[in-house]
Order: C-alpha cells, then structure tokens, then sequence
C-alpha cells in the first residue's frame, strides 16, 4: 500500500509539472503572437496619397528657417523683430497632416499675419511670363522688389510641401498639381501671398509682361491677371508702368497696341489708374543683351545716312 501511495503522488506531481510546463509554454506563444502582430501593425502603415507633382522639398524645415533668418537678419535687418520659428511652424501647421486637395485660407492666414511687412512705395514690381528676367532685374537694381523678394516669397520660392492624413503628416513623394485640385497648399498659398502683395502696393507700380508670347502677353487666368490687377488700391497707386519685354532674338508677337494690352488697359482703366505702356524699357533690355551682346536687338545706335 504505501508503494501504491507513493506511486500515486508522483503521477500527480508528473501531471502537474507538465500543466505548468504547457501552461508556460501556451503564455509564451501567446507573447510572441502578439508580439508579431503588433510589430506587423507598426510596419503597416496607411498609404500615402500619390500626385503627379514633386513631393515636399527635403529638409524643408532647415530650409525655410535659412531663409527667413537670412532675410530678417543680413538682407532686411529693419526685420529682425520677426519670429522665423514661429513663422515655421505657422506654415507647418497650415499643411501637415491635412489632405492636401483641402486647403483654405484660414489655414495660411496666421502665417501671412506673421511674416507680412511694408512695402516701399514706388518699388512693386509684378509679372508673368517673365519670372527668370524680373528677378534678374531687381537682383540688379534693387530699387525694385517682387512678390519673390518680400519675406514670404524669398522662403517659398521654388520650394513644395504637402501634408497626408497618415504619419508622418507630410508627403515627401508628391504633391498635387493645380490640375488636379485647385485648393492645394502651393496653389492656396501663392494666390494669399499675391493678394497681399498686390494690396500693400502703392505710389507707382511696375508690370513686366513677355510681348513674344503668341497667346498674348496678358491673361486673364494669369495670378497677375486674376488675383494682383483686383487687389491693386486706387487710392494708393498713383500710375500703373507697364513693360512689355521681347526675348532678344525672339518674336515680337505683341506691343503695347495688341490686343492683349488693350484688354490690360481697359481693367485698368475702368478701375480709374493711369496708365503708360513701354516697348522693350531699357534697362531691361541691356540686361537681357548681357548674355547676347552682339544681337543686333542689342546694338545701342544704328548707322543713318
């Protein structure tokens, strides 16, 4: 009997060791089980939306912080008082984690209330068509500025961004194109910032036109065309100069008596601005005959008999 006692013990110690050795064994599996499929859940994330334009500039932080100190501290330091990491995050929080086909103004308006500044009378500067040359030309003679040379276009000047609702909130990949939404973060910015550059101007202003463009020099669609003529005040501009550029070598598809300066003119008009028009203005020109000195569009007299 007390054999059978002691037999009878250690079956049940064996049983029992084993249901604590598979217990031990289910609790491990289950740990790494769920392990897996919470380390599978990080690994998949939402897609990103995909766009057919380039995607948010790499760094754009360092990048836009760059230039906004730049600007405030060595180029315009009358500006220092301007908060560049603030400014930053105005933009950031405009776009980042947001779809980017539904944007609005309310979310860049911090931004532009942030970084706007005065601007000289006398000194505005607008175009279209003519981007590579006007800049050129208030790099050269910086009696003037365009939209590119306030604070808010020296920082976005060829530069994209775009949010996604997935992590990380910004879509390094692509953006969309204007074609396919209207209310994009570029789109939506550029049309803010042009209304307020437009609307600051005063005194004379100056609009640089491309007169070899077969379409026309003037366009309604155009940002100068659609948002800039409507927001200049009558009250503070004086005279609308406008300059009608040729590319040197180029057609002349247009001078200041075509049908698309007509069309200038008559806005123009009817919102009561005076109004000069000037073939291929000089100073321009010689700029543009830097680079092909001995074009005969650049010869600064003619022989006459």
């Amino acid at each position: 009997m007390p054999f059978q006692q002691g037999s009878a013990r250690t079956r049940q110690r064996t049983v029992l060791l084993v249901g604590i050795v598979v217990l031990l064994a289910a609790l491990i599996l289950a740990v790494v089980l769920a392990s897996v499929l919470t380390h599978g859940k990080q690994e998949v994330s939402p897609q990103m939306m995909k766009w057919k334009d380039r995607g948010t500039t790499k760094n754009l932080q360092e990048v836009i912080l760059g230039r906004c100190y730049s600007y405030v501290m060595a180029r315009y330091p009358e500006l220092g008082d301007k908060n560049c990491l603030k400014i930053w995050e105005s933009l950031k929080y405009a776009f980042i984690y947001k779809n980017p086909c539904n944007i609005t103004s309310e979310d860049y308006q911090p931004l532009m209330e942030l970084a706007s500044h005065p601007i000289p009378c006398n000194k505005s500067l607008f175009w279209s068509k003519t981007n590579d040359l006007a800049h050129r030309y208030t790099k050269s003679n910086q009696n003037f500025l365009t939209l590119e040379d306030t604070l808010l276009g020296y920082m976005a000047d060829r530069v994209s961004w775009c949010g996604d609702p997935s992590a990380p909130g910004i879509n390094y990949e692509s953006c969309p194109k204007r074609s396919e939404c209207e209310s994009n973060p570029s789109s939506v910015f550029w049309k803010m910032a042009s209304k307020m550059f437009a609307e600051a101007a005063c005194g004379v202003v100056q609009v640089m036109l491309n007169g070899s463009i077969e379409a026309g020099a003037f366009r309604n669609s155009s940002i100068f065309g659609s948002i800039e003529i409507f927001n200049l005040n009558p009250d503070k501009v004086s005279a609308v100069h406008i300059w009608l550029m040729h590319d040197i070598g180029g057609p002349r598809s247009e001078s200041c008596s075509g049908h698309s300066i007509k069309s200038l003119k008559s806005i123009l008009e009817e919102r009561n601005f005076k109004i000069t028009c000037e073939d291929n203005y000089r100073p321009v020109q010689l700029l543009q005959c830097v680079h092909s000195p001995d074009h005969r569009d650049c010869r600064l007299c003619t022989n006459t008999r």
